[in-house]
This record gives structure tokens, sequence and C-alpha cells, in this order.
């Protein structure tokens, strides 16, 4: 949904802008309105074309004003405010937002000082030892821009898989509803839900193509056609994703439908186990080799394909070729957590601190989407950027909270809340807010917030503390890495895992898509060594609990079963394993 990703970069560049002239309040107003759209699972255009105005108001962090603008830019493609803004100081913000480092106020000193106004001329007068020479920047400074322009440059034209997802959705569901279409299903790395995506591939079932190809070339958000055939086309939406299409006959769909989800791989692995048993393995199916004749199979199904190659059944995110198909030979694949198993959510931030949202706001719609009890975990003091909670104003959030819950029962709304925290750990492994308080939470989250750069041995040490605490349940985002914007800290994870294991802390796989944070591969170590994840929202927004579905996603990469996440638990038994 291009629509939805253009406003949303609006709103974030109306933010910067607004940051620039220190004006309070409103940037933070229109950033939580840009991250609900972001997450939206539904077009804008359509929301207003079927409701108009009032139903962009009841978007959650959408307001009169933003609404208005929204509206604004359906009717006529820009948005005048935010022109405006530009033409006052004109830069690339969207861009240069994305450079680690950089500010509002640093933007807006670049340009003042060296005429900065794009990533290019960034990249040139950091090369040149330009911003080192300014008040405020010196030449760390400089070495850090330079190192995140490089990440980014690595990180271009792919899409982080949750804000791509939408509309991957939609594209796929107006494909399989057109006549003559048996089936239609996305493949690729979408399926195998990577945090990153190059492209998104779709497959369809089809007798007749021609009308198909046609609707999807011409599809109203097509920028660029690169490809048009019978069987196959491909299209560079207005929001720079890449989509292919291919129609395959059903005889096929199984073997196409592995073929093309990948991993490569993974494919290779698959294709060698078909020679060695005399058969031959590709798109449109498996095969026995009788001198120059080549008698079907299977390829019906997927299912079908690894049965005749005796192999059970393998999920699509675990198909990278790191053991998977060992235990598919060996019947030791894990029964994966599913995409309906949470019972909670245990990291979920509200309006108290840098959330969009009041408790019961919050409280409600974690009810809608089945949630049993969620945690309320609002940043702590030393985040003075979020307003984060003193020790006075969590011991009043707490009574709000018991408050909020009666309020929500006498409606008949059974959702149990927890009173918690996102408690910062300081640069020396201390924990913002004293013991005498945390004791008195229900579940205590831990997290990295600043001092991103020591070394892996001090930042190890730091978080080992943290989690020695005997209050610490949770240590949120491990690495502390943002998708495409920057990299996790320096740490050894497998000692993090080993104190994990050692103190009973509990270590979160944060689904927020620009964080997917632990990978695959750190939630594989807590798998072999025992060590119990949670699943967590990190909700900032009534509309973020759908994003659930990428940390499940992420732990079912990682092999993750339910017994391995705590709030896929019922709640006394969640209760029961944390420290307090």
């Amino acid at each position: 949904m291009a629509l939805n990703n253009s406003i949303a970069e609006i709103f974030y560049g109306i933010a910067e802008y607004l940051e620039m002239d220190n004006i309070p309040f409103k940037p933070r107003a229109y950033e939580k309105a840009a991250e609900t759209i972001e997450a939206l699972g539904e077009d804008l255009a359509e929301m207003y074309r079927k409701g108009g105005l009032k139903a962009l108001e009841a978007i959650p962090g959408v307001g009169v004003s933003t609404a208005e603008k929204i509206e604004e830019f359906i009717k006529t493609g820009t948005v005048k405010y935010y022109e405006d803004l530009k033409r006052k100081m004109p830069v690339d913000i969207d861009a240069l937002r994305k450079v680690e480092g950089l500010g509002p106020q640093s933007i807006k000193k670049l340009y003042e000082k060296l005429k900065i106004k794009n990533v290019s001329d960034l990249e040139k007068a950091a090369k040149r030892g330009k911003i080192r020479t300014l008040p405020g920047f010196g030449e760390k400074s400089e070495e850090k821009i330079l190192k995140s322009l490089e990440f980014l440059s690595k990180a271009s034209g792919r899409s982080i898989i949750g804000f791509a997802m939408p509309e991957i959705k939609n594209i796929k569901q107006r494909i399989a509803e057109l006549k003559g279409v048996e089936r239609a299903v996305v493949a690729g790395s979408v399926r195998r839900r990577k945090e990153t995506v190059g492209d998104a591939d779709i497959l369809a079932v089809s007798k007749n193509p021609k009308p198909i190809m046609d609707y999807f070339v011409h599809m109203p958000e097509v920028a660029k056609v690169t490809a048009f055939g019978e069987a196959k086309s491909a299209v560079k939406m207005k929001s720079g994703l890449n989509v292919d299409l291919r129609i395959v006959p059903a005889e096929s769909y199984g073997a196409a439908l592995n073929y093309f989800t990948g991993s490569k791989a993974h494919n290779i692995a698959l294709r060698e186990i078909a020679i060695k048993k005399g058969m031959k393995l590709n798109e449109y199916g498996l095969f026995k080799v009788r001198g120059k004749k080549e008698i079907f199979v299977a390829g019906r199904t997927e299912e079908e394909l690894y049965q005749a190659l005796g192999l059970r059944y393998i999920e699509p995110e675990m198909r990278e070729n790191t053991g998977e198909i060992e235990c598919a030979r060996e019947n030791k694949l894990p029964h994966l957590i599913g995409y309906g198993d949470l019972r909670g959510d245990l990291q979920v931030q509200t309006s108290w601190t840098d959330g969009a949202e009041s408790i019961e706001t919050m409280a409600r719609a974690a009810a809608k989407a089945g949630l049993a009890y969620i945690a309320i975990t609002d940043h702590t003091k030393n985040l003075a950027m979020t307003h984060g909670l003193d020790e006075k104003r969590i011991l009043q959030q707490m009574a709000e909270i018991e408050n909020v819950e009666k309020k929500l029962k006498s409606e008949g709304i059974t959702i149990t809340l927890l009173k918690g925290s996102e408690c910062d750990i300081l640069k020396d492994g201390s924990l913002d807010l004293p013991d005498s308080v945390l004791a008195k939470l229900d579940i205590v989250g831990i997290g990295v917030h600043s001092s991103f750069h020591l070394s892996r041995d001090e930042q190890t040490k730091r978080i080992a503390r943290a989690m020695e605490n005997k209050n610490a349940d949770i240590l949120f985002h491990p690495t502390g890495r943002i998708l495409q914007k920057r990299d996790a800290y320096d740490v050894d994870m497998d000692e993090i895992v080993t104190t994990a294991k050692k103190t009973g802390t509990i270590l979160e796989i944060d689904a927020l898509p620009e964080r997917a944070d632990l990978k695959d591969e750190y939630i594989r170590k807590c798998v072999e060594a025992g060590v119990k994840m949670s699943i967590d929202s990190d909700a900032h927004s009534a509309i973020h609990f759908q994003l659930l579905e990428y940390g499940i996603a992420q732990a079912r990469r990682g092999f993750a079963e339910r017994k391995d996440i705590v709030n896929a638990w019922p709640l006394p038994q969640m209760k029961k394993f944390l420290k307090g």
C-alpha cells in the first residue's frame, strides 16, 4: 500500500521539521500517527472512500488535523503544510533522518553551516573531514556518520517485511479474487518470513493466465513493468517494491511453491536427495528418471513432495539448510510455536511515556486481539525524551492500572493487566529504579537505550550485571539493533545466553518489524540452551498488537516451540517462572 507508506514518510518528515524549530508536543503526535499508519493493515484511500474523515479520525493516534492532511494527500497527492516546511528547510529529511547519530537539530546545523541537503552531500563532507570541525560533532561523530552511511548502503533495495506485508497481502488477495484464479499464494523470502525482503513472489493457479497478467501489470500502483509474459510478469510498485507473478498448472502447484519459496540452499539440498534416489526435482515436479523418460512422481502439493523424498514436511520459516533437512529425515523436527499460540504480551507502552494511547485503550485493544494478559511497561526516568517514569510516577501508574482493570472487569472484559516497567540499564549495569520500587511490580523488563558503543567486553558485563538483578525478569530487545538504521551493539551473545540460563532471565523476541530482535540464530541458541523467551509487540499504539505475528515468525525461524515462549503459557504458569 504505497499510499500508506507515503503518508507515513510525510508525517515522520513533519515531525523532524517541527523538532528543528523546537516546537513541543506536536512532533511526537506526528510520529505516533506515522507509526500507526506504517503498521496499518488497511489501505487509507479505501478507508476514506468508505467512511470519509470520520474513518480516518478513528485510527489510533490520528486526530482531526492529521486526518485532514491524509484527506488532502488522497485528493491532491501532496500536503501543503509539509511542502511549506520543506521550502523553509530544503533537505532530504526522509533519507537524512535514517542516518544514525543525526537528529533534527544536527540536520539543521549541517544545512546551515555546510549546505548539506542530502545523503550524497553528507558523505562528501564527511569524507573531506568537514563535519568534525563543526561545534557539537567532532571526529568520532564523523566516523559514526560514515559507518552509518555504509550500513544504509548495504541495506538499500530491501524492505522490512512488516512494512511491506500489508501491500503484498493486498496484491495477493486481489489476484486471488480474479475470475479464473483457482488459488494464489505468496512465495519467496516473504513466505519464509525473512526480516527484510528484496521482492515479493506470487504464484497463482489458472487455466487462463492472459487476463490475470493483464490485470497485474495495469494495477494503478504499478510504477514500471519490467517483464510481461503469459506465465510470468514482473512490476515495480510506486512504493519501490518489486513483485513477480507466475501462473502455474495445478499439477505443478506444490513443486512450484516449493521451488519459488526457497531458500536456494534448501532447494539445492532437496535436489541432491532426489538425485540420490534416481529422481529429478524442479519447479514442475518430482520425476523418476528412466533413461530418457521422466515419470511424474509428486508435485501437486508440497506435502507429497517431501513425503516422496523421505522427509517430514518442513515449515517455510525453517527452509535455510541449517539442519532442518536432517531433522526432517530423522523425525526430529520441532513442533513450532503457532501463529495463534500467544496468550499475553509482556512489553506495552502507553501515553504515560512515549506511547500513543492510554492504559485503558491499550487494554481494550489487547483484549480485542484475543490476549488474556498484558504487561504495562513504560520507560523509566533516564529516558527523559520519553518523559520516563520516576519512583513517584510509577507508583501512581500502578494505582491507575488497578483501576482500569476493575473498570474493564465490571464490563465483562476479563484481561489481566500486569504492573511492569521497561527499566533502563545504566552504563555501569545498574538499573534506573531502586529495588524497593521494582520489587512492587509484577514484571520487570530491562533494556539498553544508551552507550551503544561500549567495547564488547564492557557491554557484555554491563548487561550481565543487570540480568543478575533479582527483580529483572526479561531482557528487552537484547541486541539493540534497528534494521536498516542501526546495527546491533557489540555484545557476546553466547555469554548473554549463559547468563540468562544461570539467572533465570527471559530473553525477548521484540516483534516490531524494524527490530526483529532476537535474530533467528540467537533464538536457536536459546532453544538449545533451554533459555526461555517472550514474544512481545513493543506496542506504542493500539494497532501494534497485530505485529505479534512477526515476532512469532522470527521465533519459528529459530526453531522455537510453545514451551520455549513464556507468554504462550497460561498466566499462572508464566507468573510462576518470573524471578519475583
